[in-house]
This record gives C-alpha cells, sequence and structure tokens, in this order.
C-alpha cells in the first residue's frame, strides 16, 4: 500500500479559534481551511438562548442545516410565498435554497449547536449578505422611505454587520411563539432525519437518510447519520455522483480515501473533526473506539447514492472473482454473496 502523505482528508474543525460575537460563535471549514474540501463547506456554530444568527441569505449555496443540542427557530423567505416558520431539535434537519432570506435563533435555555453545510467548498461565513450590513450601508432617507419609519428609529439601528444578534428567548404565551392548532411533522424545510426509521445492520450500526426523495426540497444536497458499533465498518464504498463532508459527533475513527493510482491516505478521527472524501474515491469508516462512533456525512446532489465492495463482489461470477483476485475457486465462492453495508468487529462476528 501506497500512503500520500502530501493530502490530508481531516479538519480538526471544533479545535480551531471561533469567530466570537454577542451571543454565538463560529468555526467554518471551506476549502480556503480545509484544501480537500472542493466541493462542500461547513460551519459549526453554536448560539445562546435568544441569541439569533440575524436575517440573511447566500448568493453561491444552499444551506443544509442539522441540530446536535439545543434547540432553535428559523424563519424563512420563500420567494414564492410567505415567510415560513419552524421549530428544530436534536435529529431535526433543515435546507434552504441558495438565495433564500433566513434566520435561525437559539429558543432553549441550553446552548443551541447545530451543523451547516454547504453545496460549494468556496463558501464562507464571512462572505454573506446580512441585513443589518445592508441597512447600514443605504442612504438613511432610502431606508426609512422603505421600512416607513422616522430618522430617529432608523439612527438606533446598527451602524455595521451584527452577524449575530441577542434577545430574549420567545415566549410560548406570546404571539412572538407563532403557535399551530396542527403542527407538522415535516414541513417545506424542516425534516426530522432521527425520527424516521433507520436502516439497521445487527452488530454493524443503523444509517438515517434525508435526500430529495424523503426531503423533496433538499434538491442539491442530502445527508445521512451513520452510527457505527465499536470495532464495526461501514464497508468499503464510494459515491458516483457526489463528495462526502463528515462531522464527526461522537467517537473515535479510521477513515482512508482511495485516490487511483497507488494512493491511499488513512487519517484518525475524534468528535469534532471534519473528514472529506471526493466524488468517486473509494473510502471507508471504522469504528476504533470503546464506545459508539457517530456520524454526519452531507452529499453536494439531492440523491443518495452508493457503491459498495461486497454488492459489487456478489454481482460477479465466482470464475472472473478467482481470476481477478487471484485467489482460488474456493475462496471465491466464501466472497459475499449480498450486500453487506455494514461489518461487525470481529468479536461479533
Amino acid at each position: 500500500m501506497t500512503q500520500n502523505s502530501n493530502l490530508s482528508f481531516r479538519y480538526a474543525l471544533e479545535s480551531q479559534k471561533p469567530r466570537i460575537g454577542a451571543g454565538g460563535t463560529t468555526r467554518g471549514a471551506s476549502v480556503h481551511e480545509f484544501p480537500a474540501s472542493v466541493g462542500i463547506a461547513g460551519v459549526s456554530m453554536r448560539l445562546n438562548a435568544g441569541s439569533m444568527r440575524e436575517l440573511h441569505w447566500h448568493a453561491n449555496a444552499a444551506e443544509w442545516g442539522y441540530v446536535i443540542s439545543g434547540r432553535c427557530r428559523t424563519t424563512l423567505l420563500n420567494p414564492d410565498g410567505p415567510t415560513e416558520t419552524d421549530e428544530f431539535g436534536p435529529g431535526d434537519c433543515w435546507y434552504f435554497p441558495r438565495g433564500w432570506g433566513h434566520s435561525i435563533q437559539g429558543i432553549s435555555t441550553e446552548e443551541c449547536h447545530f451543523i451547516l453545510m454547504f453545496d460549494n467548498g468556496n463558501f464562507s461565513e464571512d462572505h454573506t449578505f446580512s441585513i443589518t450590513d445592508w441597512l447600514a450601508h443605504t442612504p438613511a432617507s432610502v431606508v426609512e422611505q422603505n421600512l416607513c419609519v422616522g430618522s430617529s428609529e432608523v439612527a438606533k439601528m446598527p451602524k455595521a454587520e451584527a452577524y449575530f444578534a441577542k434577545g430574549p428567548v420567545p415566549d410560548n404565551r406570546s404571539r412572538d411563539a407563532s403557535p399551530r392548532a396542527y403542527p407538522e411533522l415535516v414541513s417545506t424545510h424542516r425534516y426530522p432525519l432521527l425520527a424516521q426509521q433507520p436502516r439497521r445492520v445487527a452488530g454493524g450500526g443503523t444509517q438515517y437518510i434525508a435526500s430529495v426523495k424523503e426531503f423533496p426540497i433538499s434538491v442539491s444536497m442530502a445527508a445521512s447519520v451513520l452510527e457505527i458499533e465499536p470495532g464495526a465498518l461501514r464497508e468499503l464504498h464510494w459515491h458516483p455522483n457526489a463528495d462526502e463532508w463528515q462531522y464527526y459527533i461522537e467517537g473515535q475513527a479510521e477513515m482512508a480515501v482511495f485516490l487511483a493510482e497507488g494512493q491511499v491516505v488513512i487519517e484518525q478521527f475524534k468528535a469534532g473533526d471534519a473528514g472529506y472524501a471526493p466524488m468517486g474515491s473509494g473510502h471507508y469508516i471504522r469504528n476504533t473506539g470503546d464506545g459508539p462512533l457517530r456520524v454526519l456525512i452531507g452529499f453536494n446532489d439531492g440523491f443518495y447514492q452508493s457503491n459498495d465492495l461486497s454488492a459489487w463482489v456478489a454481482a460477479n461470477p465466482p470464475d472472473v472473482l478467482s481470476s481477478n483476485l487471484g485467489v482460488s475457486r474456493a475462496t471465491a465462492d466464501k466472497l459475499p454473496h449480498g450486500s453487506l453495508f455494514m461489518i461487525p468487529g470481529t468479536e461479533d462476528r
């Protein structure tokens, strides 16, 4: 095996110095910080209770969000309809198409931590269009006319981009809570990922998927949460239609990326790290810790596709495998006869 040490598909995201604002922090991993991540960028953001990632929009990327802890409320400006408001808790995800205005606010008594993924590796949170930045650099008379307020009210508005805005936690007894008689489990841009029935392999682990099939608005991105048992393996595979961006939520792992022509890069991961596998590159994820491994995975295509090694092997006649792999016919007969997906550790087999 040849390992190319000049490439790295691991980025210690949570070890980076954060951007700190009034009530929130953010750490980003675009292609500028994480050179391997050419097709997808990611952000780890934390909001204090009541704090808000202000009204803004992204001109060059769609946004896919996943809540790890706490609760938040989003507002979304749909160009074809009214503003939508939804609440999210752990395991819920959202999708905002490119150019749609939105905000995110922490609404629980604890900090809200979520991961954002963008379908453009050149995306940067520092180059987002924010409402305060826009209004602060627009003539005051125009702002007064547009917002129908007087000069004294405009004078109190921020003189530069706020980025984070600190406010009270919405009171469920007030109209700010946007009560609904029959709240939807799934709305236009909200999907409860961990509420679905997962794909499960005994002794191996589980997979939860949110693609455009389950979450119709998510046309340019899909995502998955993998839970892998100690010693188990998400088998060797590749994605023919998308790059893969990873955020390690819990546990320890080994991930290797096969780049052809003898190049394999093997990395060790821990909670808070980001990983990347380019479109078409072979890779695996193995739980190297004593406890469960949880990984959030994003793809820059709305459809989830995976070519797994076991399924590929099973699809070929034994004589083809014997000749190609240089093994006996008896050994070829022992190779997988179907898709394995997750493979338990040696102690569980």
